[in-house]
Formats: C-alpha cells, sequence, structure tokens
C-alpha cells in the first residue's frame, strides 16, 4: 500500500488543534492500515520522527434529513505523537 493511500487526510478539528500542543496529531487513515504503516507513512510523507500511534475505528453515525435516514460511513482515526522539537507544516496556526 501507497504511504499517500495509507494516510487519507489530516482531521483538523477543535480537539485536534489542541492536541498539537502536545506534539500530538490526528488524521484519517485507511481501514486496512495498521499502526506500523501509519508510522511508516507519517514519517516519510511529513520527514518527522514518529514516537508513538494510537488509532481507534469510530463508527458510522446516524444522520437524518427530514424523513430519510442514513449512516455517515464508518472512519478509521490515527493520533500520531512526534518527537520534541519538530512539528508537521500542515498544522501551521
Amino acid at each position: 500500500m501507497n504511504n499517500y493511500d495509507v494516510i487519507k487526510r489530516p482531521l483538523i478539528t477543535e480537539k485536534s488543534m489542541k492536541l498539537v500542543e502536545k506534539r500530538q496529531y490526528t488524521f484519517e487513515v485507511a481501514k486496512e492500515a495498521n499502526k506500523a504503516e501509519v508510522k511508516k507513512a507519517v514519517e516519510e510523507i511529513f520527514n518527522v520522527h514518529v514516537t508513538g500511534v494510537s488509532i481507534m475505528n469510530c463508527l458510522p453515525k446516524k444522520k437524518r434529513v427530514g424523513k430519510y435516514t442514513g449512516y455517515l460511513p464508518a472512519v478509521q482515526k490515527a493520533i500520531v505523537t512526534i518527537k520534541d522539537g519538530e512539528k508537521i507544516e500542515i498544522y501551521a496556526k
């Protein structure tokens, strides 16, 4: 699997911006990706040293528009901790 197939997109929310202060960055990753693949992909794409990876599977959310109901897709998120003194520029304030 290609590095750009593993990391789908960064997740930029209020909670993830608070984690940036602790050198933790949040990404949406492929459903089949494991911690080793996420670590390798982040290190090669952003030129940083990863010290830890946490992965969580988020269940589909139920949504309703009028009388129609459906679900948002299930996603897998990764919280990546990087080495002191390094940062990922996509999250620059």
